[in-house]
């Protein structure tokens, strides 16, 4: 049985790309196909070390990190085959709204991540390397969950990253979603002020929990359209929390339709056979300045066909 992976000690360098990543899913970007397993184990053993020191699988990276990776011989029988995504021969590009030398705004399709993981699929950003071998740097400025679609920033220049990461922790991005949530929601606009923690279940997932020892969220929710059993709001983030908003939308009783982490899964179930089977939120609109010619954009996002339909199909009840 042949080994795999690289066989000698490797450091690398935190760049703009890695600030702010946990160490687990750095690693689990630079050793692609490594079981997270496996990961966690040289974590655990202290062969990975930050700075010469042990790291905790939940450190946090700063800029200028020098990350040690140990050798890695993985049985080759260990590794998951990887399936190129997205399925059904789409190409990514297909769903570009706008580009540039210097970004590249991406309509996400619901159910691919923007990472890969595990070896089982390729994510956004390693699809689009495969379709654009010539772009040299392409990375991520922000993330969307796999389950929601809509506009999503990359950036083609590594100047342009550090401006996009710049602009997002300032908060000069505005972004807003459209979400579809069981029950009837009265407010016009509503703010919603609750501090969320992060943490891995017992299985190893990434979940977010309200907690007064949480980091500060905010979430201003405006009314959009409602039904007897559901109502249609825009979700404008404040800050950029994992799992914000859906997180605010159940602890405030309105989860989101469809959602399988944090919704009403008996709704979810029966929604499944009208039709809906992925969980209603959609990044619709994107509103930032260029990171690098300060020009103004505005891009938005119709909502997909089969969200869309749901909708037509509520209005069509309604109007019964």
């Amino acid at each position: 049985m042949n080994d795999l992976r690289k066989e000698s000690v490797t450091f690398v360098k935190v760049d703009e790309s890695g600030e702010g990543q946990r160490i687990d899913n750095f690693l689990a970007r630079h050793l692609k196909g490594v079981p997270k397993s496996h990961l966690y184990r040289i974590l655990r053993s202290g062969e990975v070390r930050v700075n010469k020191g042990r790291a905790d699988p939940s450190r946090k990276l700063a800029l200028g990190d020098e990350v040690r990776i140990p050798p890695i011989r993985v049985a080759e029988a260990e590794l998951k085959p990887v399936t190129i995504l997205p399925k059904g021969g789409m190409r990514l590009l297909d769903h570009v709204l706008y580009r540039d030398d210097a970004i590249i705004v991406l309509n996400k399709p619901a159910g691919i991540a923007v990472h890969g993981g595990s070896g089982i699929s390729l994510g956004v950003i390693e699809q689009l390397r495969l379709e654009l071998p010539e772009c040299r740097f392409l990375e991520l400025a922000h993330r969307l969950d796999r389950e929601t679609s809509g506009a999503l920033i990359l950036a083609c220049k590594r100047s342009a990253l550090v401006k996009l990461h710049d602009i997002f922790r300032e908060n000069k991005v505005n972004k807003r979603y459209l979400a579809l949530v069981k029950g009837q929601w009265k407010t016009p606009m509503q703010h919603v002020r609750v501090a969320l923690h992060k943490y891995l279940n017992a299985d190893g997932e990434r979940r977010v929990m309200v907690s007064e020892d949480g980091k500060a969220a905010h979430t201003i929710f405006r009314l959009r359209e409602s039904w007897s059993n559901f109502t249609l709001l825009e979700a404008e983030l404040k800050s950029g929390r994992t799992h914000q908003i859906r997180v605010h939308l159940a602890h405030t009783g309105f989860p989101i339709a469809g959602d399988d982490k944090y919704g009403d899964f008996a709704l979810n179930r029966e929604l499944a056979k009208q039709g809906l089977k992925r969980m209603f939120l959609h990044a619709w609109r994107v509103e930032f300045l260029h990171p690098l010619t300060n020009e103004p954009l505005v891009i938005e996002v119709p909502l997909p066909v089969e969200l869309q339909h749901f909708i037509d199909r509520l209005q069509h009840a309604k109007s019964a």
